[in-house]
């Protein structure tokens, strides 16, 4: 009886183990310089804990690069570049529009 419990537990922990973990938010900037071209971005370099503090960036860097008239940014979730689609793939794309 002992032996099936331990049993069970064990095989319950390793499956919450492979299968119960979540992944890290990265969030990824992308600015568009122009907002009538969204074919031409920019992402930033590197990864942010939160939406927020994307979204705070990408609004400093479009300040910065006097850009407010014509820019926009989007904050992609956890983004991997597809090497067969040539572009990034986000589990999640807000745009600076979004609340």
């Amino acid at each position: 009886m002992f032996k099936n419990i331990l049993l069970i537990a064990s095989f319950a922990f390793i499956i919450n183990g492979c299968f119960g973990a979540t992944e890290e938010e990265k969030w990824s900037a992308f600015i568009y310089p122009n907002k009538e071209d969204t074919t031409q971005n920019i992402k930033s370099p590197m990864t942010f804990s939160s939406l927020e503090e994307c979204k705070k960036v990408s609004i400093l860097e479009i300040k910065k690069q006097s850009l407010e008239n014509i820019a926009m940014f989007k904050c992609g979730l956890n983004c991997r570049y597809n090497e067969g689609m040539k572009k990034e793939i986000c589990q999640n794309m807000l745009s600076s529009t979004d609340k």
